[in-house]
């Protein structure tokens, strides 16, 4: 943990289906989250995770696909995930995804697709709305979802910590 009440990055990992995860840790106590992004958007996420000031841990996983963001969740049971997107958005509409195996990540092959719910974001949430297949995945199970634009991962998660009882 750093001195200052940081976040601080702990360890590296890839996950069965060949996602990279890395975990953060802030002070002791507050909760557990999940920052999800696609790779094209992760690159400055993990400065970004080290920038907020708060309690718990956050794991970020970078993933191509829903299966691996399901299963993150399914497993972790974070208080809520954070997903990554081009920009911020408020709720989005059901989506469907088109059928696919994916097969080229150096992990275990997987087949997904099918229909996700309409959602809506989480605490104060800032954007328009507009469809996120990822928000979608992780409101189908029933996880709070903050939908935020890359550069715009730090202010979001710090706004969500401090809305959050023991958050922050």
């Amino acid at each position: 943990m750093a001195d200052d009440g940081r976040m601080q990055h702990t360890r590296t990992w890839t996950d069965v289906y060949g996602s990279a995860c890395a975990a953060f840790e802030g002070r002791a106590g507050g909760h557990r989250w999940l920052v999800a992004a696609p790779p094209e958007l992760a690159a400055s996420v993990p400065a970004a995770l080290a920038a907020v000031d708060g309690k718990g841990t956050v794991e970020l996983l970078v993933h191509d696909g829903l299966t691996p963001l399901l299963s993150a969740l399914q497993e972790g049971q974070p208080r809520g995930v954070l997903i990554v997107a081009p920009h911020s958005l408020a709720g989005g509409p059901e989506v469907e995804v088109q059928s696919r195996v994916v097969d080229d990540l150096g992990g275990v092959p997987y087949a997904e697709g099918g229909s996700f719910p309409a959602w809506s974001g989480a605490g104060h949430v800032n954007g328009e709305a507009g469809a996120c297949p990822a928000a979608s995945a992780a409101a189908s199970l029933g996880f709070p979802v903050v939908v935020a634009g890359a550069g715009e991962v730090t202010t979001a998660l710090t706004a969500w910590l401090d809305a959050t009882p023991h958050g922050r």
